[in-house]
C-alpha cells in the first residue's frame, strides 16, 4: 500500500477512538468502522443517544459523557448533527476528527468543517478508516483509488 497521508496516519496512531452513529442494529458504516478499528488494536467507544451498550462495549450517548481523555473522533451520522459533535469534541480537547463520507455528502458538512477549523483542528474529510487500515480489503482498496481520483478523500 502506498504511503498514508499524515493527517489519517496521526490519527490512526491514537489508541482511544470514539466512533459517533453507530447503530443499535449493527448495519451501519460507524459500526463496520467500530469493528475495524476495534480490530486492529484500538480502543473504541461506540456514540448513540439511544443504545447503552454495542458489542460488548459501553455506548455513551455524547461526547461529554465519555470519560478520560480521547485522541480521535470518527463522524459517521447525518450531516444535520456532525456540527454539534464536532464542537464537544474540540471542547474535551480532541484534535483528531475525521468526517466519514463515501460517494455520497455522507458526514460531511461545511459548518462542522469551519468549527473544526476555528478550533485550530484541521479535520479528515472523506473516506474511512476502512481504506487505511491494513489489512484493506479489495472493495474499500477501490473506494480509495475512485475517491482519490475525485479529490474526495486525502492523499
Amino acid at each position: 500500500m502506498k504511503t498514508i497521508p499524515g493527517n489519517i496516519a496521526a490519527f490512526l496512531e491514537g489508541k482511544r477512538i470514539i466512533v459517533a452513529g453507530v447503530s443499535r442494529s449493527g448495519k451501519s458504516a460507524a459500526n463496520a468502522i467500530f469493528r475495524k478499528l476495534r480490530d486492529t488494536g484500538h480502543e473504541v467507544i461506540p456514540l448513540n443517544p439511544n443504545a447503552s451498550e454495542l458489542e460488548g462495549s459501553t455506548c455513551y450517548p455524547d461526547v461529554s459523557s465519555v470519560p478520560g481523555d480521547v485522541h480521535g473522533i470518527m463522524i459517521a451520522t447525518h450531516p444535520s448533527i456532525a456540527p454539534e459533535i464536532a464542537r464537544a469534541a474540540l471542547k474535551k480537547g480532541i484534535r483528531h476528527i475525521w468526517y466519514h463520507r463515501s460517494f455520497g455528502e455522507g458526514s460531511v458538512a461545511p459548518e462542522a468543517v469551519q468549527a473544526c477549523r476555528d478550533g485550530g483542528v484541521e479535520p479528515i474529510v472523506g473516506g474511512c478508516p476502512l481504506m487505511y487500515c491494513p489489512p484493506v480489503d479489495p472493495g474499500h482498496r477501490l473506494f480509495r483509488w475512485i475517491l482519490r481520483l475525485q479529490h474526495r478523500v486525502p492523499g
